[in-house]
């Protein structure tokens, strides 16, 4: 079997590992996908240089909580890490601080968002629409 095809089916976390140091961009994009992929390797693809590779790490939903934080200061990349259900409750904080509208949607949206970051953003909606109506 070639290596993209590995890459998108194999369970082996081992070989996805090693698959992640490949030169072929698709086939690291396919092992950062992959739900078989350890927390390690998706750690290891957070320093690719392509921010596709980098989507799909935040997205999989096995990328460790320290690992997304990381990510999360990667303005391409935050929109996932806000996805992701394994974003700590301190970085999704933090990334309302700093995010834009389109991120904090994705924000309240995560389970891990706690119920006062939800009223701060739910208030912050407010108060724009409300600005928006005054002028």
């Amino acid at each position: 079997m070639d290596k993209l095809n590995l890459a998108k089916t194999t369970t082996d976390p081992k070989v996805l590992d090693e698959l992640s140091r490949d030169k072929n961009f698709d086939v690291r994009w396919h092992v950062a996908l992959n739900l078989n992929t350890l927390p390690e390797t998706l750690d290891y693809l957070s320093r690719d240089n392509d921010w596709n590779i980098l989507c799909n790490v935040a997205y999989n939903p096995n990328t460790s909580p320290e690992t997304l934080d990381y990510l999360s200061r990667d303005f391409n990349v935050c929109y996932w890490v806000a996805y992701n259900s394994n974003t700590a409750p301190e970085t999704l904080k933090q990334m309302a601080i700093d995010g834009n509208d389109d991120v904090r949607c994705f924000i309240k949206e995560n389970p891990n968002c706690s119920e006062e970051l939800y009223r701060y953003l739910s208030a912050l909606e407010l108060l724009e629409t409300l600005s928006e109506v005054s002028t």
